[in-house]
């Protein structure tokens, strides 16, 4: 009941339509400069108002870093009580930091129907420092986001 009032009041559901309709936008026009940013917009909105997708983060306490190998982008996202929060800096100890060749790369990677890690890395689209199974979960999450919000 609680969380109904909350969504109402912060208009958490047309929020998630706008960052959802741009979220396809990218996926279409394959815009990756602003890819991550509404990626993790879109995934915090999910997780506040999809009691189903919040289940991805229930007892879920991580810290992820991407960083591309030019170093011009750096995004860390911390899960912890079942919440996001996206701070554009690295952080320490992060579970796992994900450096990704660019955007296009990590686009590809998270996106891809059936998330191919073993490819991305020998490939060196995609290189890891950590427990390769928080790149799995968050490859998985964002994959069901596209499924929400593509219908494939």
């Amino acid at each position: 009941m609680l969380d109904s009032v909350f969504n109402i009041l912060f208009f958490r559901r047309y929020r998630a339509n706008i960052a959802g309709r741009k979220f396809i936008n990218i996926l279409e026009s394959e815009l990756e400069e602003e890819f991550l940013e509404v990626l993790f917009k879109l995934m915090g909105l999910m997780f506040c108002i999809d009691k189903n997708f919040r289940r991805n983060i229930e007892n879920f306490d991580a810290k992820y870093m991407f960083k591309d190998k030019s170093a011009r982008i750096t995004v860390s996202a911390v899960f912890k009580n079942s919440s996001l929060k996206v701070i554009k800096k690295q952080i320490d100890n992060a579970n796992i930091t994900i450096i990704f060749k660019n955007q296009k790369a990590l686009m590809n990677f998270i996106l891809s129907p059936k998330p191919d890690i073993l490819s991305a890395i020998l490939n060196q689209d995609v290189t890891y420092d950590g427990n390769l199974n928080y790149l799995s979960k968050f490859a998985y999450m964002a994959t069901n986001l596209r499924l929400i919000f593509t219908g494939q």
